[in-house]
């Protein structure tokens, strides 16, 4: 999983023979080797993380000297669960499920709201979306320079602000609506209709999901269930429950862009269609998702709903 090939050339310093010695060191005790990180991918992250914040021209001290200030640990943990490692996960949750739901708690100031925006952030740490063919962790941003729990409470917090800022626009609209203001419609060119191909595609995707999978997405997409509600209705540990859901929504996305390969898009084509909202294309995302009930799902897992 080397960065190097995605990062800047990395600083003079990174080469030479006690520089390598150091990154084997950081390297062990980091515990990477635990996360599926080689000791290439190790270097390869360092690199890059040097690259962002050393000039090219620094010595090979200073890299040592700054590779020393990381917190290398947290670091790897970090670059493990953007990877998916299992075992990150289960380290990750472990040391900061209750912290983070109580950061939440501390910005909203109501449990339910709170568990809602820890998810979210859950969502986007792990990866549910995929961006140029690859999982789009948040966690591949976090650097080592501070505390990883520093940077998820501030990554929660503009997560929080972010969802005030989408809501004011919002009402606002609504209120001025709602007071009479008229709005120019102006001349904006007829949208193009979807290509029907993507609402077929989307309908055989969602249409062909284990139930397992449809009732997971479901739960968390449509019906907003947090990730621990759906953790007790499968009876499995919540880090669990994420790592389905990032399964589930990469599998469909992957089933889309295969469906619509085979209605004769390339796949850049079919990467592009999926820009479209899907309500515009008609589908009944719901029905989709739904074509068994959650009780047939648990009966045939032997679990029971939480």
């Amino acid at each position: 999983m080397s960065e190097t090939a995605r990062t800047p050339e990395p600083p003079r310093g990174f080469s030479g023979p006690r520089s390598e010695r150091l990154i084997g060191e950081l390297y062990g005790r980091s515990h990477a080797a635990e996360y599926g990180l080689t000791e290439a991918d190790f270097a390869g992250i360092l690199a890059g993380v040097a690259a962002r914040y050393l000039p090219a021209e620094a010595s090979d001290s200073e890299f040592r000297s700054f590779c020393r200030s990381l917190r290398v640990e947290e670091l790897a943990l970090a670059r493990g669960c953007a990877a998916g490692n299992e075992r990150a996960w289960d380290v990750f949750l472990s040391r900061y499920r209750e912290r983070l739901y109580d950061a939440a708690r501390a910005i909203t100031r109501e449990d339910s709201s709170a568990r809602h925006l820890a998810d979210s952030l859950y969502a986007d740490l792990y990866g549910t979306r995929t961006r140029e063919g690859r999982r789009a962790s948040k966690l591949i941003s976090y650097s080592g320079r501070g505390s990883l729990e520093g940077w998820l409470r501030t990554t929660l917090a503009q997560e929080h602000v972010n969802s005030l800022r989408r809501g004011r626009r919002e009402v606002s609209l609504e209120e001025r609506s709602e007071q009479g203001a008229q709005f120019a419609a102006g001349n904006p060119a007829p949208a193009a209709a979807p290509d029907p191909r993507l609402r077929e595609a989307t309908d055989e995707a969602l249409g062909s999901l284990p139930a397992e999978e449809r009732f997971i997405l479901a739960s968390y997409y449509l019906d907003e269930r947090t990730l621990a509600a759906i953790a007790r209705a499968l009876g499995v540990h919540e880090s669990t429950a994420c790592r389905k859901l990032g399964r589930a929504a990469r599998l469909v996305r992957q089933r889309i862009i295969d469906g619509l390969v085979r209605r004769g898009l390339d796949r850049a084509q079919a990467e592009e269609a999926l820009a479209t909202d899907v309500r515009d294309v008609g589908v009944d995302v719901r029905g989709s998702l739904s074509q068994e009930t959650a009780g047939e799902t648990f009966s045939h897992k032997g679990g029971k709903q939480g």
